[in-house]
């Protein structure tokens, strides 16, 4: 098995990689079907994100806010999963606490 075929990850070295002090966006893994990124976003700031051309499941590691995906709306905190399909005008806000999310965009590949 080659080296590129894997990687490891660990999450508190994602997390140390994080500016807490600003919104930032910490892209760790991309390849042709996937890619994987930390988000975080302090408590008041404000998401500025597009719709993505691919699908999209964010795991909410730490914080509270709310998520808006067109003219719906949902808490998030701690534990929250959420999928969002590909071209969705959707972002954070109402951030209460630090939000820190782990996002994951790819697209679907059919399993043989």
């Amino acid at each position: 098995m080659a080296e590129e075929d894997w990687q490891v990850f660990q999450f508190p070295e994602l997390l140390g990689a994080i500016d807490h002090g600003v919104v930032d966006f910490r892209e760790f893994l991309r390849t042709p079907s996937m890619s994987c990124a930390i988000y975080h976003l302090p408590a008041g700031s404000r998401d500025m994100q597009t719709p993505h051309d691919e699908d999209e499941l964010y795991f909410v590691v730490a914080g509270r806010g709310r998520l808006r995906v067109g003219d719906a709306e949902h808490p998030v905190v701690k534990d929250t999963l959420i999928y969002v399909r590909a071209s969705c005008d959707h972002a954070f806000f109402d951030i209460e606490e630090d939000l820190t999310v782990l996002a994951f965009f790819g697209t679907a590949v059919r399993m043989r």
